[in-house]
């Protein structure tokens, strides 16, 4: 279904009156020829919505982003109750509810961090609080990759010295300390609820697995329940305790990032091949004890963590097992390829096998095809991308949605293997200017107004949808007790 030219959505509260505050300030647009503009940001200056609010009872705000370069303005109107006009009439359903929102997000990758410290501190500032201050977008969640990934200067792991089953030479990586971590703990520090960290882990260390490498096809040594599984196991604990030190505490972790990725033949950087069955008999008899056992034992653990074209069968394996789905909390979704098969195939049927489990969006990012590489700053098309995917995702149980890369360079990188796609800021070092992307805007129209908790409710529509207004999503969404009206549509500008 293909956007057209402008995104708006509409908040309309049905319940107890409170007010709006919206000090927004302005885009200061460019234009590099994608269809639309990016916003430019300095030390000193950056567009901004502000904070938001619920409008009185009876109104609606509205946010506008447009491919004209309206950029989240702000609007108000009043409800038509009972209305008998031509308008479109949406009936709300509270008693069909669906899914609670977990949040959205970005990684905290080594090359975002990279590219984020490339900045004077005045614009480092001002770009952390674009993403996760009140008066930015509100983002609650960060995903952290375990060691390195491509987003990385260098391949490494956090114990790299063979036969260390004991993990007695664990240790951080200068990139966790100097760089992810104070900048996690400075968003933290801007945001007025705990962050939602989620940790990954692209590979293991090389000496654990059968090909003794980061990358191409490997698997870990032995089979679940050995020395290596339960060395594997004990090194995520590790991980969550060395940074507990620095305060930061994780709501979650995967068991590994696209684990379809290490048994491909040749594959160009860090991965770590998990069959179904490997990883369920990995977390039944090794990661789900060990977590339990640790001092983090409330931390959620995510399977998958791979495209959602793995699903159902995937979920059907690993699930299905009694002992490891006793540990196990919910599947972590990549939107990758999403095309080749349908969301109500992949993730209703998941749901609707294993409603107990939420499904959750880890990753995604736009760039990474060969014929459409790399960054293209203010691709309109892109931006539609974002918000189809996440509406499309919305409206199948989906909980929240990560997007990939917080900044990277105009290169798109860094990345040690070249693997340069794009992200909703990008950082040019040399004028001390970052620059908010379209899709960075798509992000905000879910991040800064569905807040967690908030509820999907079920909602019917008068009519049919007419030429020159596309309808894109027609849910409710409860938050705390208020019934909050949510419609984003798509319109001629």
């Amino acid at each position: 279904m293909a956007l057209s030219s402008c995104l708006l959505v509409a908040l309309g509260f049905l319940t107890a009156e409170v007010t709006l505050s919206a000090g927004s300030t302005g885009c200061v647009a460019r234009n590099f020829g994608h269809g639309s503009v990016v916003c430019e940001c300095n030390s000193t200056y950056c567009d901004s919505v502000g904070s938001v609010t619920l409008p009185p009872l009876g109104q609606y705000s509205s946010y506008l982003t447009s491919m004209a370069g309206s950029r989240l303005e702000a609007g108000q109107g009043r409800v038509q109750v009972n209305s008998t006009g031509a308008a479109l009439r949406l009936t709300i359903v509270p008693y069909q509810k669906y899914q609670k929102i977990r949040g959205f997000g970005g990684a905290m990758t080594d090359a975002a961090a990279i590219n984020i410290l490339s900045l004077s501190a005045g614009a480092q500032d001002q770009l952390l609080r674009q993403y996760f201050s009140p008066e930015g977008i509100s983002y609650s969640v960060v995903r952290v990759p375990m060691a390195s990934c491509d987003f990385s200067t260098r391949a490494y792991t956090y114990a790299d010295t063979p036969g260390d089953y004991n993990l007695d030479h664990f240790n951080l990586a200068p990139e966790d300390i100097k760089m992810k971590i104070p900048l996690l703990q400075r968003a933290q520090a801007l945001s007025p609820r705990p962050l939602s960290l989620l940790a990954s882990a692209w590979s293991a260390p090389a000496w654990m697995k059968t090909n003794d490498a980061l990358i191409g096809k490997g698997s870990l040594k032995g089979k679940p329940g050995g020395k290596v599984h339960k060395t594997w196991a004990h090194y995520y604990i590790r991980f969550l305790e060395e940074y507990a030190k620095y305060n930061l505490t994780f709501w979650a972790l995967t068991t590994g990032n696209e684990p379809s990725a290490g048994r491909m033949t040749n594959y160009s950087f860090q991965a770590l091949g998990f069959t179904p069955e490997e990883q369920r008999d990995w977390v039944a008899l090794d990661l789900g004890p060990a977590l339990h056992a640790s001092s983090r034992p409330h931390t959620h653990i995510l399977i998958l963590d791979d495209n959602r074209l793995l699903l159902p069968y995937w979920a059907k394996v690993v699930l299905s097992d009694i002992h490891a789905g006793r540990y196990i909390h919910g599947v972590a979704v990549h939107w990758y390829f999403d095309h080749i098969v349908p969301a109500e195939i992949s993730l209703g049927t998941t749901h609707h096998l294993y409603p107990e489990y939420y499904l959750f969006g880890t990753e995604a990012c736009s760039g990474f095809l060969p014929t459409d590489r790399g960054v293209k700053l203010g691709s309109w098309d892109r931006a539609e991308h974002y918000a189809h995917d996440i509406l499309e995702d919305l409206n199948h149980y989906v909980v929240g949605w990560t997007d990939w890369n917080l900044a990277l360079d105009q290169t798109g990188g860094p990345n040690w293997v070249k693997n340069f796609v794009d992200s909703p800021v990008v950082v040019d070092a040399h004028r001390d200017v970052f620059y908010k992307q379209p899709t960075f805007y798509s992000m905000a129209h879910f991040s800064k107004f569905l807040w967690e908790g908030s509820q999907r409710v079920g909602v019917s529509a008068s009519r049919e949808n007419r030429p020159g207004i596309l309808c894109l999503h027609q849910t409710r969404w409860f938050s705390g007790s208020h019934l909050t009206q949510q419609v984003i549509i798509s319109a001629p500008v």
